[in-house]
């Protein structure tokens, strides 16, 4: 809902702050007030089109603001985080539209710039606004058939409708490729057989190319490799470290063998083995090490072949890639992509048989769906028409028929939302024939069928504000008294915001603004205000509403038995 609506320099409004409430909300005024100023910046801040004509003629901009608070389910929410805005579903929404008198106009979500478009697909999810040459939707025959769903329930079939019709899509781009495939290898089957011969008989393993860059950096070192591994050879075997190491390790044995050391715990005897243990080991690591460089040293050998041969499979596979106008590493992956254009072109019509027989079989499928889809679609229409031509009676529509037209389309301009377009038509007057809406309906039967439309899908459309300009407009009495009564019910689940000059509609509000006029400053400049009524203010307006300039006593009674009566 809005929860806060600021105006600055626009047109006849110098400053205007709006504090809104939940529930219906009836702003009233003399005509020409500039009620209709204020729903011009509502729909501004929600994307229309801006012009410098709305500056106020002594402000350099005019600036629109309405703050909002949407519930975190709210489709706004997910609309903007497509659009990468930051912003929290559990905070309040803020949108703003900025109109300088010379320049661009510039948008605001949250104070983060973003084009008008933003504002007005969020404005489309958010309010809706009915007036009698625009019924927000309505008007718009693409609508139609998601209003229709949403009476419906159609939200589990359509679903099912969008994923058969995406197999569909799928299945039936597989077998164009299948025959662009077949086709690809009929025309180059000699060509794909030289390919594959060359490919096969080069044999590219994946990885083959790093491994051998890794083998290539190691064999241009392998001369300067082997002559250090030879070098740590001739160091071990001039210092006689082995020979050296058992010497020692026999002397210390004989050590161990003289009589009491056995048996002795003494610190000469512990040594004695310590020292025995340790040379031990060292003889043993140093015939280890021995080994280990003697190894070293014949892996080092310098093989001037090995460098060669390396350079001369790199180039080999690198001027196939260039052959081939692909990544080397990519070669065999292109081997296996050719074998299976050459057996696809070997075997054709087993091929094209399976791809069409699966796209057959989802064809089917979304046939099925789409047919369940309208089957509910045809079904939900004639209760939505029975449920607006019972909402229409009060309002003076009586004589007004609604049907609901369903055009079947080709297949290929139809898909995942289904096989028809919706359209709603009207019958003003009985054999006058059924026509378009914005054809047919006047501006006040439009802006009352909106309402009627709108009374009708209460329970299912999802966008929480909604104003309407003047629906009351050319009726009075019950009629008028109809109309708030559908105003309010409308307004128990969702913010209502209308402009009336009937008091019958005016009473049935929970709250009511006054719009007035100022008449002209020093500046030459009028200004619209807008102030909330309270209980005594908002008496004495109906009064006025009903009697005109001079407020009579019969008036004030009226207006009590009004506001009684909501």
């Amino acid at each position: 809902m809005i929860i806060a609506f600021s105006i600055r320099s626009f047109l006849l409004i110098e400053r205007l702050d709006i504090d809104a409430a939940s529930g219906f909300t009836a702003l009233t005024g003399e005509t020409g007030a500039g009620k209709s100023i204020i729903l011009d910046a509502l729909g501004l801040v929600l994307g229309a089109p801006a012009s410098r004509k709305y500056v106020r003629k002594d402000a350099n901009q005019a600036s629109i603001l309405v703050e909002l608070s949407l519930p975190p389910e709210h489709a706004a929410w997910s609309l903007l985080a497509e659009r990468g805005i930051d912003a929290s579903p559990f905070e309040t929404l803020t949108l703003k539209r900025l109109i300088p008198a010379s320049g661009p106009a510039r948008a605001f979500v949250n104070d983060q710039p973003v084009n008008a478009g933003l504002l007005e697909a969020l404005g489309e999810v958010i309010v809706e606004i009915h007036g009698q040459h625009s019924a927000a939707g309505l008007m718009r025959v693409s609508r139609h058939r998601e209003m229709l769903d949403l009476y419906a329930g159609n939200e589990a079939l359509l679903e099912t409708c969008r994923e058969t019709w995406q197999a569909y899509q799928e299945s039936r781009q597989a077998r164009e490729q299948v025959e662009a495939d077949l086709k690809e290898a009929e025309a180059r089957h000699a060509q794909l057989n030289e390919m594959k011969e060359t490919l096969e008989a080069l044999s590219p393993v994946a990885g083959e190319v790093e491994r051998l860059a890794g083998e290539r950096a190691l064999l241009m070192q392998a001369e300067k490799i082997a002559a250090a591994a030879s070098e740590a050879v001739e160091a071990f075997e001039s210092g006689e470290i082995e020979s050296g190491l058992a010497r020692a390790s026999r002397a210390s044995e004989r050590i161990l063998g003289f009589e009491g050391m056995d048996e002795s715990d003494g610190g000469l005897a512990k040594a004695a083995r310590t020292a025995a243990e340790a040379l031990e080991r060292a003889l043993i690591e140093a015939g280890e090490a021995s080994s280990a460089l003697e190894a070293l040293a014949r892996e080092a050998e310098h093989d001037p072949d090995s460098l060669e041969k390396a350079d001369q499979r790199l180039h080999t596979l690198k001027s196939a890639a260039r052959k081939y106008d692909v990544p080397v590493e990519d070669l065999p992956a292109l081997l296996e992509e050719t074998l299976e254009k050459l057996a696809l072109g070997d075997a054709p019509q087993g091929a094209i048989d399976k791809a069409r027989s699966a796209e057959k079989a989802a064809a089917a499928g979304w046939r099925t769906a789409a047919d369940r889809l309208s089957d509910a679609r045809h079904t939900a229409a004639r209760r939505l028409e029975a449920s607006i031509e019972t909402e229409l009676k009060p309002l003076k529509l009586e004589r007004t028929q609604v049907r609901i037209r369903f055009d079947e389309i080709a297949e290929e301009a139809s898909g995942a939302a289904g096989q028809e377009k919706v359209e709603f038509e009207v019958e003003t007057n009985p054999g006058a024939g059924f026509g378009p809406l914005r054809q047919i309906a006047s501006g006040g039967e439009l802006a009352r069928f909106s309402l009627a439309l709108q009374c009708a899908l209460a329970e299912t459309t999802n966008v929480p504000v909604m104003v309407f300009d003047e629906a009351d407009h050319g009726v009075g009495g019950a009629v008028a008294a109809a109309i708030g009564e559908r105003l309010a019910r409308l307004a128990a689940n969702r913010q209502v915001f209308a402009i009336t000059h009937s008091p019958q509609v005016a009473a049935a509000a929970n709250h009511q603004w006054l719009v007035s006029k100022t008449g002209a400053r020093s500046n030459g400049l009028g200004e619209t205000r807008l102030s909330g009524l309270d209980a005594r203010e908002r008496h004495e307006e109906i009064a006025r509403m009903l009697s005109g300039t001079t407020v009579t006593e019969e008036a004030r009674a009226a207006a009590s038995r009004l506001l009684e009566d909501v």
